[in-house]
């Protein structure tokens, strides 16, 4: 069996004449992408959690009544139950305008520099960093799955 080169693998190699300012701008631009993408789980958090309360919402109407509260009961009813969170908009319809809109030109902007500068190479920057800090021929330091040094 051959040895595997130590090092990452070709997709986490910087192409040749690639500047170190083009893979830290890239590098800027996945981060922010990374950190869209955690703003987008608690979009979707938000989503379900609204969804959740909305539904929890038909006890509450219930036990209200049961308890002799008609008053309280029916203005929960009529007035939150169903209500939109924003002007004319459910959170299923804020999460679809923010996937179809921001998201998707923020994944778009960033493949297309990705695809431009590098051959669609991902994460450079950071496949750099981890050649700059791993001990090389120390377990659990291989440059790669399966790779040895």
């Amino acid at each position: 069996m051959a040895r595997q080169a130590d090092g990452p693998d070709e997709q986490h190699r910087r192409p040749a004449g690639v500047s170190d300012a083009t893979v830290a701008a890239l590098g800027k631009l996945s981060e922010a992408l990374e950190c869209v993408e955690r703003a987008r789980g608690h979009l979707y958090s938000l989503h379900q959690l609204i969804g959740h309360a909305d539904l929890m919402l038909d006890d509450a109407v219930e036990q209200f009544r049961a308890a002799g509260h008609q008053q309280i009961a029916e203005r929960i009813d009529t007035e939150l139950l169903g209500r939109n969170v924003i002007a004319g908009r459910w959170t299923f319809q804020i999460v679809e305008d923010f996937d179809d809109g921001y998201h998707a030109l923020f994944r778009e902007l960033d493949r297309q520099a990705r695809d431009e500068l590098v051959g669609g190479r991902r994460h450079l920057y950071e496949a750099e960093m981890k050649e700059r800090r791993r001990s090389r021929g120390r377990p659990g330091h291989e440059a790669r799955p399966g790779g040895e040094g």
